[in-house]
């Protein structure tokens, strides 16, 4: 009876965790706590339908997320002229000898099946040729684009659109992506294929870094255009100025509030819609067939199942929740930093949650991704005030009273650790197991 109520009165108490932070600290806070969560449940989602569907180890989300905050960049940002006009033609030529090769690659590895050595020598030959061609047609622009006013743009800008889109273009961003790795790294044994994504999400943020001509770089981009109106706009509105005075609260206090309100709103949306879809899609033959593929292979694969080629399906779909993710992560924070995106720290950060949450089920997920960057976030101020508390009775120049409250910010760390390890130990299913259909 009790399994009936539980996913309620789980989210109850995420609730009600979120109440608490928002009376005794500020609700500016809790606000700010559950659009980050929003945007990890999508993230944890897109793990979940990979590894919780069909068993699939994925440890390069930080790279489609950088993707998806790249879309957000080049969708919502005004183009620069100025660097367009510099080197805009050479970069557009270069990305056309890229296609190409990757045209002719792929002729010459199809063309050349069964030939063995010849047929691995000509591709990786023609990748080489077609490589040292756009360097040399597209250097030169690059150059010419990165010197344009560097300290404020030195990139090619976007295309001004409405940010809203590039959620939706951060998806097909990564999903395209997600296509190349797919058909590259797939074949791996889980334990490689582990280590070939991370290995991948790095080359990506890697290149992000370093090609300043696409996204300025380390340099950033900062005042990205928002789905929502602007504290300072909200403040000269006189509804807001009123409902201050109702609330007997600050303007600057209700205008935040407002902004934060309206973008759970909007990311509470595509939470719903892909958590709909993704409770759709398992509960289907397709979600079956997914789940039959991730406890035996051999045994799908002897009743016709092409495993291959639905763990291609499912990489994609996943890795697009993410992209999908990282471009509304990008719109929150307003800026686009390549440097914040540490895959060896947070994808960790991801599995947790699906762990606790519980693999295999959406809501479970979803759950994980409210917990753990709860107290992700919170474990800072708590470890603080926990580890004043217990050194209350040394003298304030005490050294191990200085040195333990200066390290109190690496109680997050230990405390995503007791969490897992608690979790392993009492409920190693997670909070909200996968239900057996």
């Amino acid at each position: 009876m009790m399994e009936q109520y539980r996913t309620p009165l789980m989210f109850a108490m995420m609730a009600a965790l979120l109440a608490i932070v928002g009376i005794f600290q500020s609700w500016n806070v809790a606000l700010t706590i559950v659009n980050l969560c929003l945007i990890s449940s999508i993230m944890t989602l897109g793990v979940n339908i990979q590894w919780g569907y069909a068993g699939l180890v994925n440890f390069g989300m930080m790279g489609f997320t950088a993707l998806g905050g790249l879309a957000a960049v080049l969708i919502a940002m005004p183009p620069v002229p100025e660097a367009w006009a510099a080197g805009g033609s050479g970069v557009m030529a270069g990305l056309v000898i890229i296609i190409a090769t990757a045209i002719v690659s792929l002729l010459i590895w199809k063309q050349l099946k069964g030939r063995g050595a010849k047929r691995y020598w000509l591709t990786a030959l023609s990748i080489v040729i077609g490589v040292v061609i756009m360097r040399l047609v597209a250097d030169p622009s690059i150059a010419a684009i990165e010197s344009v006013e560097s300290a404020r743009t030195g990139y090619l800008g976007g295309f001004g659109l409405p940010v809203t889109l590039s959620w939706i273009a951060g998806g097909f961003v990564a999903a395209g992506a997600a296509f190349v790795i797919g058909r590259i790294s797939l074949g791996l044994r889980s334990d490689y294929l582990a280590i070939a994504t991370l290995g991948i999400s790095e080359i990506v943020i890697y290149v992000l870094k370093n090609e300043d001509w696409l996204a300025r770089g380390v340099k950033n981009i900062n005042g990205l255009p928002r789905p929502v109106p602007y504290e300072i706009e909200l403040q000269a509105s006189q509804w807001v100025v009123q409902l201050a005075d109702m609330l007997g609260a600050s303007v600057v206090d209700v205008s935040t509030i407002t902004v934060k309100l309206s973008y759970a709103g909007l990311f509470t949306i595509v939470l719903l819609i892909f958590l709909w879809l993704s409770e759709v899609a398992l509960r289907s033959p397709w979600g079956r067939m997914m789940r039959a593929i991730r406890d035996n292979e051999v045994a799908a694969n002897a009743m016709g199942k092409h495993v291959t080629a639905r763990h291609l399906q499912v990489f994609i779909l996943g890795s697009a929740m993410v992209g999908v993710a990282g471009a509304m992560l990008t719109t929150l924070d307003g800026q686009f930093t390549p440097a914040s995106y540490q895959p060896l720290r947070f994808t960790f950060l991801i599995w947790v949650m699906v762990i606790v949450g519980g693999s295999g089920n959406n809501f479970g997920s979803v759950l994980g991704g409210f917990i753990v960057w709860f107290f992700w976030i919170e474990s800072e101020p708590l470890g603080l005030w926990f580890i004043s508390t217990i050194t209350a009775g040394l003298a304030d120049g005490s050294a191990l009273k200085t040195q333990l409250v200066e390290n109190a910010a690496h109680m997050r760390l230990m405390t995503m650790g007791i969490i897992l390890l608690v979790m392993l130990r009492f409920a190693p299913q997670g909070l909200l197991p996968e239900q057996k259909r």
